[in-house]
């Protein structure tokens, strides 16, 4: 538990990092965004920078949702897996909207709702996952 939970941290650092740095690049999109467009573009998938940028921040907040259903499951009181999942969830969005907030002030950032929108997606998918593979168990306790 000890290491899930570190991991969880490490994760949450990482995420703070990318989310906060300043960037560089106020506008236009990131020079790996564009490098990415263009390899799918060379084999013949239609992908924009758009499309990217929402995939990835729900790629990015996938973990959210798994690691911290992981380490909910591993407290002492029993809780529901899907309550559980929820607050989970609730949490990340919490984070996002957090991060959203912060970035108004950051030099080089811009908040948008469909960031938050799309983290809590990424969030809702982790946890559900982790719901569906443990949800015919009893109710969550300490391993």
């Amino acid at each position: 538990m000890r290491t899930l939970r570190w991991t969880f941290a490490v994760y949450l650092a990482a995420v703070l990092v990318v989310t906060c740095w300043p960037s560089p690049e106020s506008t236009a999109a990131p020079g790996w965004a564009l490098a990415v467009v263009d390899a799918f573009r060379s084999v013949g998938v239609p992908l924009t920078v758009a499309f990217l940028e929402a995939a990835s921040n729900v790629v990015m907040f996938l973990p959210f949702g798994v690691l911290g259903l992981l380490v909910v499951s591993g407290t002492r009181q029993a809780v529901p897996i899907w309550r559980a999942a929820g607050l989970v969830v609730l949490a990340g969005f919490a984070l996002s909207l957090a991060i959203e907030l912060t970035q108004l002030v950051i030099p080089g950032r811009y908040s948008t709702v469909q960031d938050v929108v799309m983290n809590t997606t990424g969030a809702l998918v982790g946890a559900a996952a982790v719901a569906g593979i443990l949800g015919g168990r009893r109710p969550l306790t300490a391993r």
